[in-house]
């Protein structure tokens, strides 16, 4: 036990227990203290988490709870020995301030509290480990991407200077609110606990911001990343992904892209159409180059409609013809009526083209079905063809049909007889072949052409929906 005089002297020792200096010189008689004062004082539990030191004025280090080890090391010091400079000055300084100062053991930071007990000659010291808050807190300028910090009251107080670009492109800067929209996406979904990535784009780069709640000290992090090369990148690649389908089916894309060197499939049934355009050269021996491909552009522009509409496939363009497949890549058995339903609608569809009207372009149009066998040729300006006899008679119920009509074998008129209207054109002379009969699609049964027009509908009605 110890006296009111021991911790008057300055001479206690919490770890010794006892008085180093029997016969100190005599001094005025200490304040009287209440025992919760004194005990206030005296009691530093080696329980406490956070450091807790005492220093006499004079320099001694007369107390280090056990949380306090790292500072003593750091300090290179020991409990009866003097506190070195400029440990000490920082002490003596801060118990003069009030204010706390810093220590950095290691990895991590200590911030300190001196407090000035005068009456028995000591600075009783507390310190807290502050190394997560100096973490969240430090920004620096070297940082290469943008970080920027906003208050709860969506007030920016903090850029670094990777950050100044994206700052300005949004006409902000350090100590101003920013927009409603940036507070919103940024600031209350965070807050609230929807934050997630954010694009935006700022003088002309695009970013992707990521909003951190900080909640302990009331502010939200920001940390961006400039994605402007990845956004171009990834534009670049769907621009060559529709390329790339403008020549090939997608299905035969994808086994390209996964390396399939040799494509060449068989198809048991398909249906091609074949269509060109009536008088082709002698017409374009009368137009200006610009005026040809422009008609020629509208025209099959048209197709390329039909062709999607009709889910089909376009092969490719051949000059002025062009070759369409049904049942290649989707496997549904109506392929013969898809394709009939297209060349029936072409004729309509060309006629309301100002220009095809104005230069009278008619189509003949041949169609057949039966197996093909289609692949990829080349490795430069490659192609996706077709092959087989199937293609041959589709291309001869073409090149043998009349203008302004759509010419077809037997075995598509077998197939849709019960479907669609037929007129009879007799044998034809089919080079190769012989002769053959062949018949002219007028259009589709009044009956089927009602359900087809219902399905069309009910089709349209659901997408919208």
């Amino acid at each position: 036990m110890f006296e009111l005089s021991d911790v008057a002297r300055g001479d206690y020792d919490p770890r010794m227990g006892a008085s180093r200096s029997p016969d100190p010189p005599p001094r005025p008689d200490p304040p009287a203290l209440t025992g919760e004062q004194i005990a206030a004082i005296s009691r530093f539990p080696d329980q406490n988490p956070n450091p807790v030191l005492r220093v006499r004025v004079g320099g001694e280090l007369l107390y280090a709870n056990t949380s306090s080890v790292a500072l003593v090391d750091a300090m290179g010091g020991r409990v009866g020995a003097p506190v070195p400079e400029p440990w000490l000055g920082s002490i003596r300084e801060a118990a003069g301030s009030g204010e706390p100062f810093e220590i950095e053991v290691g990895a991590r930071t200590f911030e300190v509290l001196a407090v000035g007990v005068p009456d028995f000659g000591f600075v009783n010291l507390y310190g807290t480990d502050v190394t997560a808050r100096k973490a969240v807190v430090k920004f620096p300028d070297q940082n290469p991407n943008p970080v920027f910090r906003l208050d709860r009251d969506a007030r920016l107080v903090y850029a670094n200077a990777a950050s100044h670009e994206l700052i300005e492109g949004l006409g902000g800067r350090v100590g101003m609110a920013v927009s409603d929209e940036l507070r919103e996406l940024l600031l209350e979904r965070q807050v609230s606990g929807h934050g997630r990535r954010t694009e935006i784009t700022s003088a002309g780069r695009t970013y992707a911001l990521l909003p951190v709640d900080v909640p302990e000290f009331g502010f939200v992090n920001v940390y961006g990343t400039d994605i402007t090369a990845a956004r171009q990148l990834e534009r670049l690649h769907r621009e060559n992904e529709r390329l790339l389908l403008n020549i090939l089916p997608e299905p035969i894309a994808d086994r390209l892209r996964r390396g399939e060197r040799l494509i060449a499939d068989r198809f048991d049934d398909v249906t091609l159409l074949f269509a060109d355009i009536v008088g082709f050269t002698e017409l374009s021996s009368t137009m200006r180059p610009d005026e040809l491909v422009a008609v020629l552009n509208e025209v099959f522009t048209v197709f390329d409609d039909l062709v999607e509409e009709h889910g089909l496939e376009k092969v490719k363009t051949i000059g002025d013809a062009y070759m369409v497949v049904g049942g290649l890549t989707d496997p549904s058995p109506d392929h013969p009526e898809r394709v009939a339903r297209m060349a029936v609608a072409l004729a309509a569809r060309v006629a309301e083209i100002d220009a095809a009207r104005l230069f009278g372009i008619r189509f003949r149009v041949g169609i057949n079905c039966g197996p093909v066998v289609a692949g990829v040729i080349g490795t430069k300006k490659f192609i996706y063809d077709i092959w087989g006899d199937t293609v041959n008679v589709a291309s001869r119920m073409e090149s043998t049909g009349v203008p302004g009509r759509v010419q077809v074998s037997a075995a598509v008129e077998e197939r849709l007889r019960a479907r669609f209207r037929f007129a009879s054109r007799g044998l034809v002379e089919i080079k190769g072949k012989g002769f053959l009969p062949t018949w002219f699609l007028e259009g589709e049964t009044l009956d089927q052409g009602s359900r087809s027009r219902s399905s069309h509908q009910a089709r349209t009605t659901a997408a919208s929906s």
